[in-house]
């Protein structure tokens, strides 16, 4: 069976997903353009050789609608042979993107494929593309449904988690972020945004708050006790799990992940593929999975599929020198530490989306760029990048650097 292997990584800086953000002006097919054409003139790819371009989005409508990945590939110069594939797993929607490149290219069935994804936040609406999940009574409550930061909260009761641990994670998340910026650990996959006129409208992450403290977090009321006890989801929650008596509502804005603009593309092949274009590989995809987890809970999938990749590559979570877990919510990572007994010291060792923020449809691929960066400063050979997902899913892969 071929090997894929990752070429290379790109992404745009992430913008605030507001109407005074430095990307609002930026569409998403420009966004997803910029990400593409990167890719395209690093590699300096000929136009035909790539076999398909897949991108994650998950609001995929108005903008962002009508397959956004081909119209990014035609309006990046792809060539009109290369086809283009947009798909949605919610917010590990870039990481399947890239396992799903991958596996074509280990079927032998393509050579030369890019996965990324996209999502404009200020522009595209969180939640625009509806759908019968939060809407049709008959799924809702089958899956005890809840808006996801109910289920952080449920997490965070249920596994012990105060409001001063996941406020002192988010800290650490935003001094990560800093000191990876400050280094310019950053500098070789970040792709400016610019106008037509050539000039940069954003070359840095735009949401962070390196000045974060204990004390400005803690003057930040909790986001979700309304909808919990108002709306009715608190009593949700104790449904799904009757052995907590009452949430404990920890999460707000500044522990949880930011909404922000971004696009990403990272670009794997065969050996072979790489050799015709002059690239030398930098990892290879070692194995990915994904699971179905427990929906009330939601955010508890990278524990699940974690374990299931790790079998599956024969390895143990001792195994890996670094592990990329989305920061949707403090508490899921939190959990994920707690669950493996880990050192955080190897998990998100540059921040993560709580202070950079999460591009729902583009984070997955803009993390393992991140770890893959990461692994050949360190001088490091193993990482895990895993997502958690809306209804209770995780999605994982293992990479190897080469």
């Amino acid at each position: 069976m071929p090997e894929a292997f990752i070429y290379d990584a790109v992404r745009t800086p992430r913008g605030r997903g507001k109407p005074d953000g430095a990307l609002h002006e930026v569409s998403s097919l420009a966004l997803a353009t910029t990400a593409l054409e990167a890719l395209k003139s690093r590699s300096n790819l000929d136009s035909g050789v790539v076999d398909d371009v897949i991108l994650g989005c998950v609001d995929a409508v108005g903008e962002a609608g009508g397959d956004i990945a081909r119209a990014a590939a035609i309006n990046a110069d792809y060539g009109t042979s290369v086809p283009g594939i947009q798909i949605n797993r919610f917010c590990a929607s870039g990481l399947d993107a890239i396992n799903m490149a991958a596996g074509q290219i280990m079927a032998g069935q393509h050579d030369l494929v890019v996965g990324g994804g996209v999502e404009s936040m200020s522009r595209v609406g969180i939640g625009a593309a509806g759908g019968a999940w939060p809407m049709d009574p008959d799924i809702a409550l089958k899956s005890y449904f809840m808006p996801q930061g109910v289920s952080a909260d449920l997490i965070a009761t249920k596994y012990g988690f105060s409001r001063d641990e996941v406020d002192a994670y988010a800290v650490e998340s935003q001094k990560r972020a800093k000191a990876a910026w400050d280094d310019g650990r950053f500098k070789d996959s970040i792709v400016p945004v610019k106008d037509i006129n050539g000039i940069t409208i954003l070359d840095r992450d735009e949401h962070m708050r390196p000045e974060t403290t204990m004390q400005s977090l803690g003057a930040l009321k909790a986001s979700f006790v309304q909808m919990g006890e108002m709306g009715g989801f608190d009593a949700v929650a104790i449904q799904a799990h009757p052995e907590v008596e009452e949430i404990n509502h920890v999460h707000h804005a500044g522990n949880s992940s930011g909404i922000v603009d971004g696009a990403a593309a990272v670009l794997l092949g065969t050996r072979e593929a790489g050799d015709r274009i002059g690239r030398k590989p930098r990892a290879r995809i070692r194995a990915f999975a994904n699971i179905g987890s427990d929906p009330a809970l939601m955010l508890t999938g990278p524990v699940d599929v974690t374990k299931k990749v790790l079998k599956r590559a024969g390895m143990e979570i001792g195994d890996l020198d670094l592990i990329e877990i989305n920061e949707a919510f403090a508490s899921v990572v939190l959990r994920f530490q707690q669950a493996f007994d880990l050192d955080l010291a190897k998990v998100n060792v540059n921040g993560g989306a709580i202070a950079m923020g999460h591009p729902l449809g583009a984070t997955g691929a803009m993390i393992t760029g991140t770890v893959l960066d990461e692994l050949e400063r360190s001088g490091k050979s193993t990482a895990l990048i895993t997502l958690c997902i809306g209804a209770g899913m995780g999605t994982a892969t293992i990479i190897e650097r080469v």
